[in-house]
């Protein structure tokens, strides 16, 4: 094979392999318009500034992924105490301290959905809680998701019943973590700069 061909196949293959990384300023027209089609007809949209606010509290735990030069996608969660959420029609406030992560959003563009993104998004962000000393994960799961949840290690608390806004079959779930082995465990750092179908609905939001 020649230089020429193998440099195009590794251009294709790094095209076409998902890439996650930190939200980026520039992500949130992409972001707004993929949160809308997911969620406006359920009458669950959040406004630009709230939704961005929750980014803005823990940049450490929020995820853009890109698939074919473009966003295909993105995750929001912050540190929130167990059974409490973000409210859906305010702008988030600083951040309480808690071994808690709350995963607030995670959408992934309909025409790339059913191909393992979520999931790949998921495991992501639980290696990441892991080493930086969250101890659980918790979300909301909407509109019928909480299998898709349940399937991945997450339980429901039938006793915490989640708030209208987020829907009639909202339902609080959450799943402990692994404690990571002393070398790799890191200080939680809800500042720290460096950052659908019914495969994703949270509010999910996968």
């Amino acid at each position: 094979m020649n230089r020429e061909t193998t440099e195009a196949t590794d251009t294709t293959d790094a095209v076409d392999t998902p890439r996650i990384r930190p939200v980026a300023s520039d992500d949130w027209d992409a972001i707004t318009a993929l949160e809308s089609r997911a969620y406006a007809a359920l009458g669950l949209s959040e406004e630009p500034a709230a939704l961005a606010s929750r980014a803005h509290a823990s940049p450490g735990t929020c995820f853009a992924l890109d698939l074919h030069r473009r966003l295909a996608g993105y995750l929001l969660a912050l540190p929130y105490p167990a059974f409490h959420y973000p409210d859906l029609t305010r702008p988030e406030r600083p951040p309480l301290p808690s071994r808690n992560l709350h995963l607030h959003d995670l959408v992934i563009a309909e025409p790339l959905r059913r191909r393992g993104l979520a999931r790949h998004l998921l495991r992501h962000l639980t290696t990441t809680a892991t080493l930086t000393g969250y101890e659980r994960i918790s979300l909301i799961a909407v509109a019928g998701s909480d299998p898709f949840w349940t399937a991945n290690g997450f339980h429901a608390h039938p006793g915490v019943v989640a708030p209208d806004e987020y829907g009639p079959h909202a339902v609080y779930m959450s799943r402990p973590l692994p404690t990571p082995t002393a070398p790799h465990r890191r200080r939680v750092n809800a500042f720290d700069d460096d950052r659908h179908g019914h495969e994703a609905n949270l509010r999910e939001g996968a």
